[in-house]
């Protein structure tokens, strides 16, 4: 039965993410059923979704487009299936239906739902992006975006162009693990639980802990070019892809307007100085899409 993020809400009406489901993992090691081969996998994305395109920008960064192939859906939800009323990704019928989105040429899937359905024909969870799809294979090798950033970071840096780029160095691994618990809790996953809370309470809760998590951003990227000092590191590319979303989609349609984003200094900065790092040319074809009201 196809599972909607509404049925993550607690007793108390708040918003409570469930763990992803595939969790395998790409290694160099030897023995390993997912090595780091060069026209392997691929990576099933939503513009729309801040964690596909965290992985994304990965692949930009990283210099993994040759080695690892793309392709996006179109941004908005729709029926996935007539025999219940679940709505999510879809691809489009031809290339220019939907800018940046493309049909599924792999599998010829018509929604991301048919891809899990391939890999688990008696899945139960929910059909999210991203999805890292083994080619050789045919299954999904991982749905969690933290964990494929990981897996693109240093297990595929023989074939990468950009191979020396460490966005998860060992002396700030520390650093960056706290700093992207409170960046997730608060901000990541903060935004859905203002817009999923079903009770006025756990929404107030919500929306104090995200725009205090956006202060604390403030004061930090005052002081200096990168949340974890002067490197950009992981914690950088968690935190913009969901600023860049943030007035034209989370404050519509997750509720969270208390402040413009655009009254942040941080936000200009963190903008600019990403968008020329990690190049998102092809989110923007997309944002013309999401400007039109259309929600997902």
């Amino acid at each position: 039965m196809a599972r909607f993020s509404l049925d993550e809400i607690s007793d108390t009406g708040a918003f409570v993410r469930s763990a992803s489901t595939f969790r395998n993992w790409i290694s160099r090691d030897l023995n390993s059923q997912f090595p780091p081969e060069s026209g392997r996998y691929h990576l099933y994305v939503s513009y729309a979704c801040p964690w596909a395109s965290r992985c994304l920008a990965y692949l930009n960064i990283k210099g993994l487009n040759k080695a690892i192939s793309f392709s996006a859906v179109k941004p908005i939800f729709e029926r996935t299936n007539e025999s219940d009323d679940y709505k999510g990704w879809v691809f489009p019928e031809s290339e220019t239906e939907v800018p940046g989105a493309e049909p599924d040429m792999l599998n010829g899937a018509k929604t991301i739902r048919e891809l899990y359905e391939i890999a688990s024909a008696n899945y139960t969870g929910k059909y999210t992006v991203p999805v890292l799809w083994d080619k050789k294979l045919k299954t999904i090798v991982n749905n969690e975006s933290s964990e494929i950033i990981r897996m693109f970071n240093t297990e595929f840096n023989s074939i990468a162009e950009n191979p020396t780029l460490d966005l998860y160095p060992t002396d700030l691994k520390p650093q960056i693990d706290d700093t992207n618990e409170w960046i997730y809790t608060s901000i990541n996953n903060g935004v859905y639980k203002c817009g999923f809370a079903k009770k006025q309470e756990p929404y107030n809760e919500a929306a104090r802990q995200l725009y205090g998590a956006l202060d604390k951003c403030e004061d930090i990227l005052s002081k200096q070019r990168y949340i974890c000092g002067n490197t950009l590191t992981e914690a950088d590319i968690r935190l913009f892809v969901t600023l860049i979303r943030f007035d034209e989609v989370k404050c519509v349609c997750y509720r969270a307007f208390i402040v413009d984003i655009w009254e942040y200094l941080m936000y200009f900065t963190v903008t600019c100085i990403m968008q020329t790092i990690v190049g998102t040319t092809q989110e923007q074809k997309q944002r013309n899409t999401l400007e039109k009201g259309n929600k997902f």
